[in-house]
């Protein structure tokens, strides 16, 4: 029975993978261009950095309520159903004429990630009980950034063809048309990935040896307070972006490109990392060990916008690489601390909690830097270093405490 479980937990990992590789070639191709393309339909640099933040946080704040009515309705299947549909938006960017459009597919577009990334995490997570989750988070999530290259390439050609002069709106909307035939595939791997495993459940409740807590632990909290400090200066990328195109640092076709490069690194990264999680935790013989990785987020998420915010090719490649060094943190260790510090019956939620105050740091943060950039481009570098300061110092908190367990 186990093996079989466990032959099903990699079945879902790939498939899931699979959805998500289509599901960010889709979005990743986007949001590698909705600054530059936000600046094209007039929008200012404070825009842009509200509108980033705006949509982050509606799009994480909202799974605080999807989470909840997912474990309470058991209803994550029909949750990723829903959350992946609404990717429909991000090719209808394509008939957007004015930046007040646009920013509302944007907006949209999150919070249909918001209706399904607990739901779809919590039904990973139950797959990577059986193979580890660090590993399992992190096969996913290679497989995901597969398309998270490819997403932002397609641009990149698509410019490249168009030959070298600026780029308008209607080169920008014809490549967010050419989204269509991934989200169409995106809705055919979610229906498979319910047809392997409808009652995903199973593959932890069959691993499960004592009784199961209804509360969260102080780690739990700690953890949470120590991801939003952490993120509230991380610099997001459509900021970055924005710089690129404004500050002339790099052409139309190379800010996708860099984008493109940042997620390959993220990749090798979250595999990479996943599995040093997952060492540590057997290491320690206690799954809040793996916690010990996190260090490295604060510490790393410094240099970010040191050498984004530069004016050198090199610099902003060297940024471009770091900033998917930190992002193959996020999507793996992050969630798979989720995983261990929460109970089946509450994971839902558990992972709705993280992501409220995950996509708050993010709008707060975003909001701030984008203000920054147009009074004081110094104070963002400032702002990000006092934060992640503040971050290192929450992470010992929260190591000594799971350190007690």
């Amino acid at each position: 029975m186990q093996s079989g479980n466990k032959k099903t937990a990699f079945k879902i990992i790939i498939i899931f993978g699979l959805v998500s590789l289509f599901g960010d070639m889709v979005y990743e191709a986007a949001r590698s261009v909705n600054g530059p393309y936000l600046k094209t339909l007039g929008a200012s640099a404070a825009i842009v950095g509200l509108v980033a933040g705006v949509a982050e946080f509606m799009g994480y704040a909202v799974r605080l309520a999807s989470g909840y009515f997912a474990d309470k309705m058991k209803a994550y299947w029909l949750f990723t159903f829903l959350g992946y549909g609404m990717l429909i938006v991000v090719p209808l960017l394509s008939l957007a004429g004015i930046w007040q459009v646009a920013v509302m597919f944007i907006v949209l577009e999150r919070l249909g990630k918001a209706l399904r990334s607990p739901a779809k995490d919590t039904i990973l997570s139950q797959a990577t009980k059986q193979v580890g989750t660090g590993f399992g988070f992190a096969l996913a999530e290679v497989l995901d950034q597969i398309g998270a290259i490819i997403g932002p390439l397609i641009f990149t050609v698509l410019f490249i063809l168009l030959g070298k002069r600026d780029k308008g709106l209607v080169d920008y909307q014809q490549g967010y048309s050419l989204l269509w035939i991934p989200f169409v595939l995106v809705l055919i791997c979610v229906l498979f990935a319910y047809k392997s495993a409808p009652n995903s459940e199973i593959l932890e409740s069959s691993l499960i040896k004592k009784p199961q807590l209804d509360k969260f632990s102080k780690v739990f909290w700690l953890y949470t307070i120590f991801s939003f400090v952490t993120t509230l200066g991380f610099t997001n990328f459509a900021l970055i972006g924005y710089h690129f195109k404004a500050k002339h640092v790099l052409t139309d076709a190379q800010i996708p490109l860099f984008y493109a490069i940042a997620m390959g690194v993220d990749a090798v990264a979250a595999l990479i990392i996943g599995k040093t999680y997952d060492v540590f935790k057997n290491r320690g013989n206690n799954e809040k060990a793996g916690l010990a990785i996190l260090i490295a987020i604060p510490v790393i998420s410094i240099f970010i916008p040191i050498f984004a915010f530069s004016q050198s090719y090199s610099l902003a490649l060297t940024s471009a690489i770091i900033w998917g060094i930190v992002m193959g943190a996020h999507e793996t260790v992050m969630k798979s601390a989720i995983a261990d510090l929460t109970t089946l019956n509450k994971r839902g939620t558990g992972y709705g909690i993280f992501n409220t105050a995950y996509g708050l740091a993010i709008f707060i943060g975003s909001a701030l830097m984008g203000l920054f950039y147009e009074k004081f481009l110094l104070a963002i570098i400032i702002f990000s270093i006092a934060i992640q300061g503040v971050g290192i110092l929450a992470f010992f908190v929260m190591r000594k405490e799971a350190v007690k367990i």
